[in-house]
């Protein structure tokens, strides 16, 4: 029997293999027309870029769609920026696997929203198959992001919700929760929100 603590990790390492999956998958035509384009040399950053900036995702306050889907979600007003919690660093190794494993290394401004109820907007990746989400994965960049095949510990928080949200991998929400700093036990998550709810 696999101890608890071990099948978590093994868990989350599974998590994020199938989200840097279906990041590449959904990318496959980009990467294809940038692979095509480099053959005429001239061509390929406009192939690319045209096949980049025909991704777009909606604004979290109006429902617009907004075109340039290369920065994180726009921070909500009284909310924490993606810039805050994407300013911890981490301190790498290899496990006896082979596995990249990491544990954070918190600045004094977010070490300070811990405990804290805070407001982050983000694009939502599903654990599980149903049409609401109590359990979710809130990322910094929206899937599909060409910069961010691989969410890096820093750009995603793990969410608990007392109130389930629609699931939509495209929509942008808005989440409002209480902040856990974890990671130190090289979980690869050095987030966790919980008594969440729609900010």
């Amino acid at each position: 029997m696999v101890p608890q603590e071990e099948f978590a990790q093994m868990r989350w390492k599974a998590i994020v293999l199938v989200l840097a999956a279906a990041v590449s998958l959904s990318l496959g035509p980009a990467i294809a027309a940038a692979v095509e384009g480099s053959r005429a040399r001239s061509a390929a950053p406009a192939t690319a870029a045209q096949t980049y900036a025909a991704k777009q995702a909606p604004d979290y306050k109006s429902g617009r769609v907004v075109e340039d889907v290369w920065k994180p979600a726009a921070t909500p007003k009284g909310g924490v920026s993606w810039k805050v919690l994407e300013s911890t660093g981490e301190t790498t190794r290899t496990d006896a696997q082979g596995f990249i494993v990491s544990k954070p290394k918190f600045t004094p401004q977010v070490k300070a929203l811990a405990g804290k109820r805070i407001t982050v907007a983000g694009w939502m990746m599903p654990l599980t198959a149903g049409r609401t989400q109590k359990h979710f994965v809130l990322l910094a960049y929206p899937p599909g992001c060409p910069f961010h095949f691989h969410a890096a510990p820093n750009q995603f928080i793990e969410v608990y919700a007392d109130v389930a949200f629609p699931t939509s991998e495209t929509r942008v929400y808005t989440v409002s929760g209480v902040l856990e700093l974890t990671g130190y036990d090289e979980s690869g998550i050095f987030y966790r929100m919980r008594l969440a709810r729609p900010g």
